[in-house]
Parts: C-alpha cells; sequence; structure tokens
C-alpha cells in the first residue's frame, strides 16, 4: 500500500471516505516522509518498543511508527477516523487502534498488557489539548522511556524556557520537573493538510 505521506494518496482517502476535518479536534495530518522520518529517529523507536500513538488521524505516523516499533497502540477520539485507519493500516499486524478519550483511557493497564516496560509516545497534538494530555501523561506516573510531541512553536518554546524568561511557567516548570525537553525538528505549515494558521 502507497504510504500516506504522499499527498495524493492522503488526499485520496479523505475523498474516498468523504472525511470532514473537524476543528474541534484540531485536525492537521502530517503529509511529509522527511519529517516522520525526523519524529521516529528523535523517538529513537526500535523494534523493542511499544509506541503510545495519541491521535493517528488517518494513519500517516502511524505506518511509520508501524515499520519502526514492535508494537503500537494508536489512540484515536473521532470515530470517523476508525473505518480510514482500518483500511490504512490493514498490512500492519503489530497496530491495534483504540477509539477513546486519551484522557480518559487507563494508561497503566496498557502498559500492564504489554508487561510493564517503559513505552514511548508518540503524537502530533492538537493545540487546545497539549497541556492536559502532557500534563496527564507525566501525572498518571505511568513507565515512560520518552515523549515525542508535535506542538506549536511557541508550547515547544515554553516547554524548554527557563526561570526568568517570559514564556517561562507552570508548563515549563512541570515538564522540566519530569523531563529533559529539547527540540527534534522546525515544522513548516506546508507541511500539514490543511495547513494549519
Amino acid at each position: 500500500m502507497e504510504k500516506l505521506s504522499n499527498p495524493q494518496r492522503t488526499i485520496e482517502v479523505i475523498k474516498k471516505y468523504e472525511f470532514c476535518f473537524q476543528k474541534k479536534f484540531g485536525q492537521n495530518f502530517l503529509i511529509d516522509g522527511h519529517v516522520l522520518d525526523k519524529i521516529i529517529a528523535g523517538a529513537g523507536v526500535t523494534k523493542d518498543d511499544m509506541v503510545l500513538e495519541i491521535g493517528p488521524g488517518i494513519g500517516t505516523m502511524t505506518q511509520y511508527l508501524a515499520e519502526a516499533a514492535g508494537k503500537v497502540v494508536a489512540v484515536e477520539i473521532d470515530r470517523n477516523l476508525l473505518p480510514i485507519l482500518q483500511e490504512t493500516l490493514s498490512d500492519y499486524d503489530n497496530v491495534k487502534v483504540i477509539h477513546a478519550d486519551v484522557l480518559s483511557l487507563d494508561l497503566e493497564k496498557l502498559v500492564q498488557e504489554d508487561g510493564g516496560r517503559p513505552i514511548k509516545v508518540v503524537a502530533n497534538l492538537p493545540y487546545y489539548i497539549t497541556t492536559p494530555i502532557i500534563m496527564a501523561l507525566f501525572e498518571q506516573h505511568v513507565p515512560l522511556a520518552n515523549v515525542t510531541v508535535m506542538v506549536q512553536k511557541e508550547v515547544a518554546a515554553r516547554m524548554k524556557s527557563g526561570p526568568g524568561s517570559k514564556d517561562y511557567g507552570a508548563l515549563s516548570l512541570a515538564v522540566q520537573y519530569y523531563a529533559e525537553p529539547y527540540i527534534v525538528a522546525n515544522v513548516p505549515c506546508n507541511c500539514f493538510m490543511p495547513r494549519p494558521n
């Protein structure tokens, strides 16, 4: 099956299923293979890993994760994407799609089902829910090897900023308490469909 990182393939799938982007879910699908390769490399995904992907969309990054990881659990809140994911991920037997809101999911149970080993989290997070998801991941005390998230540039700057800077705040403090944040890549808006503002 042709990869979804080909924009034409993404358009075909969206048209076939008559999919409408939902503003309430902040849906912007990544369509650049080079960026996807950088994310997978930045997360250090190997065949030994279980990866939790939050918001797989139509499965573009999921395809890349499935090829790199031992197991991928993709959590999607939008019911309309489930039939699309069933098609786009049909070639991968190491992917499990769960229809749920990740904020109400028992992540500890998910980790225990995989033997309790630390998991890697990879996600392209919508702006409106970035902080709640990141805080939930840290506060549930699930064993995490790392968390690699695509966020708005300003949010990434906030996560990295130190005391005394204008961007420093609760998010900076929390992220730096639990992790050591760094920026893997800057991604231009033309790498998404539809293009974010």
